[in-house]
């Protein structure tokens, strides 16, 4: 079991309107055991157009994973063609019958049994691992050695029937290698750089181990991935390995185990005692989602603002407004204000503040569109930066800057 091929039916994503999050997530849940996916399709939800895309499949892998087109209706094209693809009927199955009559009843919908009572109905050829957070079952096909799983296509269903049952499923029928992985975060070294400074190490790694670039933003994330039979030993590699890295590059280092840098700052937090607030104008909340994105974040963060307009800076943060008349809004000195206001508002030992125009129009005292400054602020220590990124649009433009500061935020607390 080595190659797999994914399969996203529907024609809501061929049309844009909705987002292929799950093709991600179960290529790397598969990465992790050991299966590499070598082709995703995306195709509509036509009977003959689903068998022509799994005989293509089954040609270059021998697992196929489809995720949507199933539906509670007796015009399911998806089951139809997979039962015609694998010359079955499609019949009952008392035993998914009797798990989704216990799922309505349990959230008081049994009175639309009957108009979800096509969902129990399942190639007879098939094995189905019953779907505990919706209605459609997922059902696994075998022929010659080869698997098919046909899963729904609600993105809180697919994650907990990849992780909890088919992952495990594949692991334990084919007695999968383990893939151990450890990052290591660096900044303040371009890429190019880096591999020179840690040449040397990687062509001394051991065959089982394999390292990866990933830039985010002015990140580089030094990925090393493990592989064998076990799970303890593979851990105990990449530490081996890390400490034997770290002496090249330490100075640089942010992180060696949380990959996500909002992780990497909830641990300094949590381990310091100290506490954060925001104050966004052109970031609009983003940095505020990605510090409370980690679980235990309520210990730390203890909340933020978006005083979009002018006079909510001057109200809320006590920005003077002469700042305002004689810099901008966008500017170095507005941002440094905004911070100090931010930080006596939720008395916190540090505060993040941004000011720019995002986009796609100038802002309203003219400066460029991908303008932005931000201060950080701890204790009674301010850095006020500017960044100038007009070729990103505007969603890029926020999430970069918000990675930025935090990136920033955590290189000020360790080397102080």
């Amino acid at each position: 079991m080595e190659n797999a091929v994914l399969i996203t039916i529907g024609d809501e994503i061929l049309s844009g309107n909705t987002v292929d999050t799950n093709s991600n997530f179960i290529a790397t849940e598969l990465k992790n055991i050991g299966i590499k996916v070598s082709q995703i399709f995306t195709i509509s939800d036509e009977i003959e157009t689903i068998k022509k895309t799994i005989q293509s499949a089954f040609e270059v892998g021998n697992l196929i994973i489809t995720t949507g087109g199933l539906g509670p209706t007796r015009d399911d094209k998806t089951k139809k063609a997979i039962a015609e693809f694998f010359n079955d009927e499609i019949a009952l199955d008392e035993v998914t019958f009797n798990h989704l009559k216990n799922y309505m009843e349990k959230r008081g919908r049994l009175e639309i049994l009957e108009r979800n009572r096509e969902q129990a109905f399942v190639p007879t050829k098939s094995t189905v691992f019953q779907n505990h957070f919706g209605t459609a079952p997922c059902m696994m096909m075998e022929q010659d050695g080869k698997l098919l799983f046909s899963l729904p296509g609600v993105p809180y269903e697919v994650k907990p029937l990849i992780k909890d049952q088919i992952v495990p499923y594949l692991h334990n029928k084919f007695s999968l290698n383990y893939i151990s992985t450890r990052i290591v975060s660096v900044v303040g070294i371009p890429e190019s750089i880096l591999a020179d400074i840690i040449e040397d190490w990687e062509l001394a790694l051991p065959e089982n181990l394999a390292l990866s670039y990933l830039p985010v933003g002015t990140r580089v994330k030094l990925r090393l991935t493990a592989t064998g039979e076990n799970e303890a030993v593979l851990q105990q590699q990449l530490e081996q390995e890390i400490q034997k890295v770290l002496p090249l590059i330490k100075d640089n280092v942010i992180a060696t185990s949380e990959d996500k840098i909002e992780k990497i700052l909830g641990e300094i937090l949590h381990e310091k005692k100290l506490t954060i607030s925001s104050a966004e104008s052109c970031t609009g909340g983003e940095l505020a989602k990605m510090i409370t994105s980690n679980s235990g974040s309520s210990k730390y963060f203890l909340g933020g603002i978006i005083p979009y307009a002018t006079e909510k800076k001057i109200d809320i943060l006590k920005v003077k407004k002469e700042t305002v008349d004689e810099f901008t809004v966008v500017s170095e000195q507005v941002a440094a204000e905004m911070a100090e206001g931010c930080q006596k508002l939720f008395d916190t030992n540090i505060s993040l503040s941004t000011t720019g125009v995002a986009g796609p129009g100038k802002g309203e005292d003219g400066k460029e569109v991908g303008t932005v400054f931000y201060t950080i602020r701890v204790d009674d220590k301010e850095v006020t930066s500017k960044l100038y990124m007009p070729h990103l649009e505007r969603l890029d433009f926020i999430h970069f800057v918000s990675q930025k500061i935090i990136q920033d935020l955590v290189g000020i607390l360790i080397n102080n």
